[in-house]
Formats: structure tokens, C-alpha cells, sequence
């Protein structure tokens, strides 16, 4: 989700009023998705670079973030829309680590839709941090290193247990990854739209979708 401090500047308004419209995307896009029948829903909302950003910026992110939690939980768990955070939640503090526990034990009978909130989350460091994990078990002997394989390493990431993404959707015109599911993006499809995130909508995910069905998705077979 890229391009709210751009849209706020457009339009002469203080970056935290991006970051306020860019919150009312991410409603909006929660909501397309799970009338479109999509199973899982991944936000990129905050980066592990994030924290490098100006203090008061940073501030204005983590304040929306725990006034989100506090304001959208009931309407998630009524939705039927199962939320889980991945990232270095503990970097937040004990107050929005607690808030962010008890919005996943609230909405954790959902089924309609399984929405993943990647906070604090770098994908280089998610692979490190399940690579020291998987040598701490082979240093005890709990583990053979022959025993170590794709299965096994994704075992340890943030997202264990959930499906690869089938498609990922960069906003605001940027072509880049920016170290978002390094591991899990090997044979994703990408649909790159030139849209500010705070303007994002139902009809901006319906041609992204459209966009997806159109490809042909080979995972390095050969067609004959």
C-alpha cells in the first residue's frame, strides 16, 4: 500500500491525513475482497525500514494503527474476517502488543476472509530469523540438517501454515518488491497500478483480479 504522504501533498494536507485516507482504503479493500470470495487478504502497513522514517511520522503510523485496532475489531469478527499480524509486533510496545493479541483472539472463529496485517515486517529479515531458528535446532540436536528442506524452512517463517501469495499488488506506479514476502512471492503474479493507495478502491482490486486471470501461470513448465 504505497502513495499516502504523495496524495497528502497533492493535495497540501499533513502527511498523517494521508496515512488517515490510506486507512480508509484498506476498509474499502477489505471489504471488496471478501464479497470477491477472496480466502486471504496480506497488507504491507508498516515496514521493518519504517522505523528509520521522521519520529512524528512514525508516531502518527503506530497511533493509527492501535486506533484501528480498537475501532475495527467488532466489525471484523461480525464479518467473519479472521485477522493476523506478522512482523516484530514486540517493537510496538506492550500496550499495542496487547491490543493487536486480543484483536486476533476476537476475530478468530472468522472464516469469510483471513486478513494478514504485515507490521514491522521485512522480508530479508524474516528469512534470517527462520534460518538462526532452524541452526539453533540442528546446535541441539533436535534437528538433521538433511532433514532441512523448502517444507521445513517455510515451517518457520511468519506465515506458516498460510498459502503463497497468488498475486501482488503494487499501488502508486512504484515496480518494485521493497523486501515484502521474499520467500513466499517465488511464482506470484504482479500487477502494478498507478493509483495513490487513499484513492484505492473496489474497482481498482476488480482490474487487478481481472488482470490475474488473464495470465498464464506456467511455475517454469514448458507448455507444448
Amino acid at each position: 500500500m504505497d502513495g499516502n504522504g504523495r496524495w497528502a501533498a497533492a493535495r497540501g494536507l499533513p502527511r498523517a491525513l494521508g496515512h488517515k485516507a490510506g486507512a480508509e482504503a484498506v476498509r474499502r479493500t477489505i471489504e471488496a475482497a471478501a464479497k470477491a470470495g477472496i480466502g486471504w487478504l496480506t497488507l504491507f502497513a508498516f515496514s521493518s525500514e519504517n522505523w528509520k522514517r521522521p519520529p512524528d511520522e512514525v508516531r502518527d503510523l503506530t497511533g493509527l494503527m492501535r486506533m484501528y485496532l480498537r475501532s475495527e475489531v467488532g466489525s471484523l469478527a461480525k464479518e467473519g474476517i479472521r485477522l493476523r499480524v506478522i512482523g516484530e509486533r514486540e517493537r510496538f510496545g506492550a500496550e499495542t502488543v496487547r491490543a493487536i493479541g486480543a484483536a486476533e483472539v476476537a476475530t478468530a472463529h472468522g472464516t469469510r476472509l483471513n486478513l494478514n496485517v504485515a507490521v514491522s515486517y521485512g522480508g530479508r529479515a524474516e528469512i534470517v530469523t527462520a534460518a538462526r531458528d532452524l541452526a539453533r535446532q540442528v546446535a541441539a540436536g533436535t534437528l538433521d540438517p538433511e532433514q532441512v528442506d523448502m517444507a521445513t524452512f517455510a515451517s518457520q517463517l511468519s506465515t506458516a501454515g498460510m498459502p503463497d501469495p497468488d498475486l501482488i499488488i503494487r499501488t502508486s506506479g512504484e515496480q518494485r518488491l521493497s523486501n515484502f514476502l521474499l520467500w513466499q512471492s517465488a511464482y506470484a503474479e504482479f500487477v502494478f497500478q498507478d493509483v495513490l493507495w487513499p484513492d484505492y478502491d473496489a474497482s481498482h482490486l476488480a482490474q487487478a483480479i481481472a488482470e490475474f486471470a488473464r495470465r498464464d501461470r506456467r511455475y517454469g513448465l514448458r507448455v507444448a
